[in-house]
């Protein structure tokens, strides 16, 4: 049964990252007559939906009681303060690094960005070694080189780039910066999650709504700090859309999925896993959205 929640919840995470990457892509660049909709908004909106999930799943395992749900939350959440606020940690990291993403394909075609964020990878598996003690074998090894080489390759300058002084669409420099800091926040905040799952026995859901609690007052307070303006002119929810809902419940998505896997999988799994979604969303994002030309060194 571990086994099948393991591939099934693997599959399930493929298909988010993909079809969450290029939504997110298109909904940042897609020209539309008012205000875009905020990036640090869209993150708080998926935390609350997140824990508006988790504590639905929570409520089934208490077999549909409110008594037993309100017992459990109770119980887990606010007698026990400090296991709720390990969880602070990786929650600000993984709120930063949902923004970040927000950041990085405003300014990256989608293929290019889905390999480049594959260096998480290399961050995940050093922070594994570092923190979990956990071995690598001559062949993941290897297979971390050959990650490297394939991500230098892709930030290689082609001729077109070379020759023009103008970017197609934003900055690619913050955008690789934006890949990058998010690659070693995530390896940190996952390894450290992992951490954290495994050595207690609560739920991965409780621990789900104790991460979205967290990210959501660390996501409000970064709409009040960069947003805040933007907000009381045009409101919270301003540039909103259907598209913008998809994305947004894409990645509310995410942390669930996320969360099964490192609890029946491990996040060097769930790295390689998610590797898979660079050829679905490289061949769309060529086909349907059209700001993915390959060449000799990205193909």
């Amino acid at each position: 049964m571990s086994t099948n929640l393991k591939y099934l919840s693997l599959g399930i995470l493929v298909f988010q990252t993909t079809s969450l990457v290029l939504t997110m892509r298109y909904s940042r660049t897609l020209k539309e007559e008012g205000p875009r909709y905020l990036s640090s908004t869209a993150v708080v909106v998926a935390e609350l939906l997140k824990i508006m999930a988790c504590i639905l799943l929570v409520y089934k395992d208490s077999k549909c009681s409110l008594r037993a749900l309100n017992r459990v939350l109770h119980d887990e959440i606010l007698n026990k303060p400090m296991e709720t606020l390990k969880l602070a940690i990786p929650s600000g990291i993984y709120t930063l690094q949902n923004n970040l993403l927000y950041v990085a394909l405003s300014n990256l075609d989608a293929a290019t960005y889905q390999v480049t964020y594959q260096l998480k990878i290399l961050t995940t598996a050093l922070f594994s070694v570092s923190m979990l003690s956990k071995k690598l074998g001559v062949y993941q090894w290897l297979s971390l080189v050959i990650l490297m080489t394939g991500v230098a390759f892709v930030q290689w300058p082609s001729d077109s780039q070379l020759d023009s002084k103008e970017l197609s669409a934003g900055s690619q420099f913050v955008g690789l910066m934006a890949v990058l800091t998010a690659c070693f926040s995530s390896g940190f905040a996952g390894v450290y999650f992992e951490k954290i799952l495994k050595e207690t026995k609560q739920s991965v859901w409780i621990r789900n709504i104790q991460l979205g609690f967290f990210g959501s007052i660390f996501g409000l307070m970064g709409v009040y700090i960069y947003d805040g303006e933007l907000v009381s002119k045009n409101g919270f929810f301003q540039g909103y859309n259907q598209l913008t809902w998809i994305v947004v419940v894409l990645q509310a998505l995410g942390g669930l999925v996320i969360a099964a896997v490192i609890k029946y999988a491990d996040n060097i799994l769930k790295g390689f896993a998610t590797s898979l979604s660079i050829i679905l969303s490289t061949l769309i994002s060529y086909f349907w959205l059209q700001d993915f030309v390959p060449t000799s060194l990205k193909e």
